[in-house]
């Protein structure tokens, strides 16, 4: 079942982005031939009453929708009122820009509804899970709520200000004030652990798994934090890939088989999860398409904006140059990163 879902959620994606293009398009009046989910020879087709062939193909880097004319190596009649070159310039930059648009709007709306339906993440946590190992884990329990720990108090709800202040003390244990349901408060003394960060630095810890207590809110509520919600992880993303830049971070970079997987680990740890990575990776596919580089949406996008600005088309040879091999840098990446999320490299 959790396969499954990981798989709708994976198709959620790509059908919401190139959705997107073909709903602007048929709006401006482009003829839509049609609708891959995946690349390659359609496995599975219906051709709609308007002409568009919907169709399943089977490989899953991704999708398309062949607007009429669109193909910058195609012939087009220039009588052809209803192909992509033959449209205004606004026109165009709509219906590219539609997808990643779409991408936004879906992570807003499934927000809404998950903020809605079971709430959203508040400012304060508690004892979700205990590592195996640790001292901690026969000493304090699921929905144990730490007040303070050697005294000082924690009002943080993430599990950093609980690392910091494990570290702080020199001592080997830490006393902890905890509020237990049904008993009231209680008071610890919990033996640290000396372990590893994810950069190999040495820390302690106590085996804490820390769960962000959830926070009802009205519509109206859900309604602003799930507009803001794209906003806040674009801000994060671009944070992300700064540090990858500068090389405080390391790349991971995942394809189709490895979002696959983390969906299938999120829908199986809990529903919640899963819906939480659709909005994220929502975000992300639609930030990462406005990319100002060939074969992306944003590479597109830069083009017409030089149309719209000096009111004449970019050297058509020029373009087709750039956005063939654009097409073919991207596809041999996917290859690899694909090949790396299967363990062959």
């Amino acid at each position: 079942m959790n396969s499954i879902l990981a798989i709708a959620a994976l198709g959620f994606l790509i059908v919401v982005h190139e959705g997107g293009h073909l709903i602007v398009a048929r709006l401006c009046g482009m003829r839509v031939d049609r609708f891959s989910i995946g690349f390659g020879p359609g496995l599975l087709k219906h051709k709609s009453k308007k002409g568009t062939i919907y169709q399943l193909a089977p490989i899953p880097f991704g999708g398309f929708v062949e607007v009429a004319g669109m193909n910058i190596a195609e012939e087009v009649d220039p009588a052809d009122r209803e192909a992509y070159p033959n449209r205004p310039a606004w026109q165009r930059f709509a219906t590219i820009f539609a997808g990643p648009a779409t991408n936004f709007l879906s992570a807003i709306v499934l927000a809404f509804l998950l903020y809605s339906c079971h709430g959203m993440a508040g400012t304060t946590w508690h004892v979700g899970d205990l590592k195996p190992g640790y001292d901690a884990q026969t000493k304090l329990l699921a929905g144990d709520r730490i007040l303070a720990v050697d005294g000082s108090a924690l009002y943080a709800p993430s599990s950093t200000a609980l690392s910091a202040a494990v570290n702080a003390t020199k001592s080997p244990t830490v006393h902890l004030r905890v509020l237990r349901g049904g008993v009231g408060v209680v008071e610890l003394d919990v033996r640290k652990k000396l372990d590893v960060d994810p950069k190999g630095a040495p820390v302690f810890r106590i085996g804490v798994i820390n769960e962000v207590d959830v926070e009802r809110v009205g519509p109206i509520g859900a309604a602003g934090a799930a507009i803001r919600y794209p906003v806040k992880q674009t801000k994060v993303i671009l944070a992300g890939l700064r540090d990858i830049v500068l090389g405080l971070e390391d790349a991971r970079p995942t394809g189709p088989v490895g979002i696959y997987e983390e969906f299938r680990k999120a829908f199986t740890a809990n529903w919640i999860y899963g819906v939480e990575l659709m909005m994220l990776l929502s975000v992300y596919l639609g930030l990462v398409n406005l990319f100002p580089l060939p074969a992306l949406d944003g590479g597109r996008l830069v083009f017409l904006m030089y149309e719209m600005v000096t009111r004449r088309r970019a050297n058509p040879k020029i373009e087709t140059m750039v956005h063939m091999g654009g097409i073919m840098v991207l596809g041999v990446v996917m290859i690899l990163v694909t090949l790396n999320d299967c363990h062959v490299l």
